[in-house]
């Protein structure tokens, strides 16, 4: 079960170290305490544009569907090395940085569960519209 309250800052396009100059996209997904929505935000970057469009908070409830998917992203997270420092390397061979977690060498699993994580804040992202 995913805790009452947590961030996570998902990144698409961190080739080139720590910042890169160019991100894809910044997603994020916060759980306030005593609160029954996600807020999210999705920032994308346009092709051909130099930077990040601003992104406004969206909520999504929590339904079933929307809870299950959050405790198995939490199963993940909790279980599967992260880089040091965070968003330093490409580990995972995705391009893309989850915020959290300690530094390790990932496993074929490991990078399966990664991909299945970076699956779910998709899915929550866009279902939040």
């Amino acid at each position: 079960m995913a805790p009452s309250e947590y961030f996570l800052r998902l990144q698409h396009g961190i080739k080139g170290g720590f910042a890169p100059t160019d991100p894809d996209a910044v997603f994020t997904v916060t759980q306030a305490l005593n609160q029954n929505t996600l807020a999210i935000t999705a920032a994308r970057r346009e092709d051909g544009t130099p930077g990040l469009q601003d992104a406004a908070p969206k909520s999504l409830d929590h339904s079933d569907d929307t809870s299950t998917l959050v405790d198995e992203l939490h199963g993940i997270l909790k279980t599967i090395p992260m880089e040091d420092p965070k968003g330093s390397e490409d580990i995972y061979g995705l391009n893309t940085s989850i915020i959290g977690t300690s530094m390790v060498k990932p496993t074929e699993e490991d990078k399966a569960k990664f991909k299945r994580a970076v699956e779910i804040v998709n899915t929550l992202v866009n279902k939040a519209g």
